[in-house]
């Protein structure tokens, strides 16, 4: 059975790794709608900011999506673990499919491989944020802490 630990001892060091992460993409989509100011919204130029190619939708993209994860981490409770499970599997699968199409015409974000591997690795790292973020009553974390000391005590655990 799958077990997300509950009242994590390192969950402020977590949420901290999501909200750096989610300030990045939210500088990348306001330095990248400075950039691509002007452009068509999908459009294929050459624009490249913080290290990652990018066009108008993707900047856009970028901006929502960092201000959603950013408010996801300050809030305390469990929403900010759902939604750093949920971006986890959305940058891993935009990075996958975009990695598929990427010497395509379907490539609309503009994506290049450096794109694709920091996605994946952005997925990987809200995953396991949203992991050890888990906020639950005191009773259940003092209960679950007791498990885990009487199994660690077992031979051959």
């Amino acid at each position: 059975m799958a077990h997300i630990p509950v009242n994590h001892p390192a969950r402020p060091v977590y949420r901290a790794i999501a909200g750096l992460v989610a300030l990045y993409i939210l500088a990348f989509g306001v330095f990248g709608l400075v950039e691509t100011a002007g452009d068509d919204l999908f459009s294929r130029g050459s624009h490249w900011v913080l290290g990652l190619r990018t066009n108008l939708a993707f900047s856009l993209v970028s901006v929502v999506f960092g201000l959603v994860v950013l408010f996801g981490t300050i809030h305390r409770g469990n929403l900010g673990h759902l939604m750093n499970l949920a971006a986890g599997v959305v940058f891993l699968l935009t990075g996958l499919v975009m990695m598929s199409v990427l010497q395509t015409g379907s490539n609309i974000l503009n994506f290049s491989m450096s794109t694709v591997i920091v996605s994946l690795i952005f997925g990987l790292l809200f995953l396991a944020t949203g992991l050890y973020d888990k906020v639950g009553p005191p009773a259940h974390a003092e209960v679950e802490e007791e498990i885990r000391d009487s199994t660690s005590a077992r031979p051959g655990r």
